[in-house]
């Protein structure tokens, strides 16, 4: 060991003690030993330092002691030689012994190199134990152990405590502890480090500024930011970069964000990685694809172009801007990948996103959290399920189930593979729920249409958690698509959203438009409508919908106009509701020349459903011919929506022929499927031609093909229960007879009032 090679070299010799019997001898034997050249040995030591060569440094102290001994190192050789073990503790540690032994740590500037070593090396609790020891620390001893903190508020806690003392501040001081407040939630306190920067009148401080314009940037409060930056003196490249990630992060400065790298480059600065992830960054939030590929030259020129964080943002860009092909092929020039670089390829690439999972392991990358959100994001996108399974267990066995941003993605999974006891299991398992957990089931309650698990699930919400818009999302959906649920509870929704300033988000605001629309308030959906300040493009589809579904032809096409106007441009939702308007209405020129729009104006795929919006309309109008030719232009197969569609119209105008082949094709499609059966079996009933009704319903039994049945409900106000379902003859209920008579009492009423209406009539002819 170092520490006894320093302490028993010099003192240990082959002849024993020296004996002096004189102070002449002593004097003699002084003079006798070589002198230190203290300056040789420290500048050496310090240009191997510079030179990146560490344990050279290392080995002239060590060759320093065993030929001059412990008595010719001196504090400077011992702070260098801490310098040199570049936070390894081992080494540390070894020095310290010798600084120990010898009495160098009395030496304030080798006690305060030594806390820095620990703290680098996450040992801050043995800085705290030589902290502690000092007798007069200084400001850098202060300063020394505030930047060892991990913990913000920790940190912050500490810098109280310098302040209560009267500690001065310097310009390290106030870096450190802003950079700790633009990593935790204390943005309050950072105001006042500000103040006191102003009060004191180190404002003009480049770090201190450059560490004030981050933090205003980081809290999203950009004015601020560039009043610290007009207000500076004069700036350097973090000022610069500081400024420029600040309108990088906040998403929607992109012209700020592109003047400021132009004009870094007309003052020609030399720009760094941080620089050009900042300009590729803002490009991307913009989805600003010319700007981004000649940045993307720019840093090839200056020699950034498989730097790895550059590469990383150029991917993501590349990925926002529908150019898949680009990111990869930046990702394959890539020289060293880390783990951003392999999950943002894995976030992007569902198909490969397993293989590419994979390979990651095999180049020695390992995986965070944020890589297995993505790959399960995947998965679930591509419905992969035993690839699912294994995963999770993978997560289990490397302890990253326990991270909650993972476990929550399972439900997700789970839910979207229709295992909802899974789901339910995973969200058990999770030990401290938050609100994305909970949200996480009630949504997949909801996608698995178990709308009263839904309801209960965000009773319970309620009691452990505050909900928040994506909460209300889930349920209101579930309300609306469940009518055994009584619309008292989407009101009470609306109360209790409206009470936690809810009710002008646009995830709300488009989840209660929806909700009124499907369970027959229309007056209510435009309600919520108007009350919307700013309206998005979510609100003006969801308005939209809500008038088509009620058949309000006039009300969609003219807010269709408007949301031209407005430079919105419609989305495939919005224009599936525009031609289910035009359908219903009959208007099939119009509705014709909207498909067209959507196709050729706005550039969207038709789906499945626009496609069989087009063969209703055609069918409802009685041009079943065009309906059948419409079919030969849907790319690839027919879907059953669109068959379905065409055979209804075939037994609304009577069309036999037709309808056999659609029929014919219907059943080989999905020969479970219930509804085909019942359209073709009613086709052949108004024709009278029962042998073949009798066949049809033969082949149900076959194939053990049952009709759905038809549900209503009643929802009655003030009953215990929240509404009550019933079908066509249906005596289950426990008032039956009550329910029979009373139905029986408003008929007769009916006709009654219908028979005065006819004398009415008649007495006026």
């Amino acid at each position: 060991m170092i520490t006894r090679q320093l302490v028993f070299k010099y003192f240990n010799r082959p002849n024993g003690v020296v004996n002096f019997h004189s102070f002449q001898d002593a004097h003699q034997l002084f003079v006798k030993m070589p002198q230190p050249n203290f300056p040789s040995l420290h500048h050496s030591m310090l240009n191997l330092l510079h030179q990146n060569r560490p344990f050279q440094a290392l080995d002239i102290f060590s060759k320093q002691i065993q030929e001059l001994g412990v008595t010719h190192v001196d504090e400077v050789s011992t702070t260098l030689a801490i310098k040199a073990c570049r936070g390894d503790p081992k080494l540390g540690s070894q020095i310290h012994g010798f600084a120990l032994t010898s009495g160098l740590d009395l030496f304030l500037s080798v006690s305060n190199c030594l806390m820095h070593m620990y703290s680098k090396c996450g040992q801050l609790d043995r800085a705290l134990v030589i902290f502690e020891k000092l007798a007069n620390p200084d400001t850098v001893s202060w300063n020394t152990l505030l930047s060892g903190f991990k913990d913000g508020s920790e940190a912050l806690r500490f810098a109280c405590r310098m302040n209560y003392i009267g500690v001065s501040f310097d310009a390290v001081t106030y870096t450190t502890a802003l950079a700790h407040c633009a990593d935790c939630e204390e943005f309050p306190f950072g105001t006042q480090l500000h103040s006191l920067v102003v009060k004191n009148g180190m404002q003009c401080e480049g770090f201190i500024a450059n560490s004030l314009v981050t933090l205003y940037s980081k809290w999203e409060r950009i004015v601020d930011a560039e009043k610290v930056f007009d207000e500076m003196p004069s700036r350097d490249l973090v000022s610069w970069n500081a400024i420029l990630s600040g309108y990088s992060q906040e998403g929607s400065y992109e012209v700020e964000a592109n003047s400021t790298f132009i004009e870094m480059i007309r003052l020609g600065m030399k720009l760094d990685h941080v620089s050009f992830t900042s300009a590729v960054s803002a490009c991307g939030h913009a989805r600003n694809l010319g700007l981004g590929k000649q940045i993307h030259s720019l840093a090839i020129k200056k020699g950034y172009g498989t730097h790895e964080s550059v590469c990383n943002v150029l991917i993501s860009t590349y990925s926002k801007c529908d150019h898949i092909k680009d990111a990869k092929l930046v990702f394959e020039g890539m020289v060293n990948r880390n783990v951003v670089s392999w999950t943002t390829m894995i976030s992007i690439s569902e198909e490969q996103a397993v293989s590419l999972f994979n390979n990651m392991r095999t180049d020695g990358v390992y995986p965070n959290e944020v890589t297995f959100v993505g790959l399960i994001h995947a998965i679930c996108a591509s419905n992969m399920v035993k690839e699912g399974e294994t995963v999770h267990g993978l997560c289990i066995k490397s302890s990253f189930f326990q991270e909650l941003v993972v476990a929550n993605s399972f439900i997700t999974m789970y839910a979207k593979f229709e295992s909802i006891k899974d789901a339910i299991k995973v969200f058990q398992e999770i030990e401290d729920k938050v609100i994305i957990s909970w949200n996480a089931l009630i949504s997949g309650f909801t996608q698995n249409k178990m709308f009263q698990e839904a309801l209960k699930t965000f009773s319970s919400t309620i009691i452990e958690s505050k909900p928040n818009e994506y909460t209300f999302g889930s349920v209101l959906s579930a309300i609306a698509s469940s009518e055994s649920i009584s619309l008292r509870y989407g009101q009470w929704c609306h109360s209790y959203l409206f009470k936690l300033g809810l009710n002008y988000n646009p995830i709300v605001s488009g989840a209660l438009l929806d909700m009124y629309a499907k369970r027959g308030s229309i007056n209510e959906s435009c309600k919520v409508f108007n009350e919307i300040k700013i309206k998005n493009q979510v609100a003006w589809t969801a308005i939209i919908s809500a008038h088509s579904r009620h058949g309000d032809y006039e009300s969609v096409m003219k807010l269709y106009e408007d949301i031209e106007n407005q430079s919105f441009e419609p989305d495939s939702i919005t224009f599936l509701s525009v031609l289910t308007a035009c359908g219903r209405k009959g208007m099939v020129e119009k509705g014709k020349e909207v498909f067209e729009s959507m196709v050729k104006v706005y550039k969207i795929e038709p789906t499945p459903e626009h496609y069989s919006c087009m063969v209703d309309m055609y069918g409802r109008a009685g041009r079943l011919n065009e309906a059948e030719e419409f079919l030969t232009h849907i790319p690839g197969r027919v879907g059953l929506p669109v068959l379905q569609s065409l055979l209804g119209s075939c037994k609304v105008h009577g069309n036999m022929e037709m309808g056999k082949r659609v029929s014919d094709a219907l059943l080989k499609m999905e020969p479970k499927e219930s509804g085909s059966y019942v359209l073709m079996s009613n086709l052949y009933a108004e024709r009278a031609d029962w042998d073949e009704v009798a066949k049809i319903r033969k082949g149900m039994r076959e194939n053990n093909v049952r009709k759905v049945v038809g549900l209503s409900w009643a929802d009655v106000h003030n009953a215990n229960e929240s509404s009550h379902a019933f079908s066509s003859d249906d005596t289950s209920h426990p008032r039956t007879d009550e329910i029979y008579r009373m139905a029986w009492f408003l008929g007769s009423e009916m006709k009654s009032v219908k028979i005065e209406g006819v004398i009415e009539q008649v007495n006026v002819s």
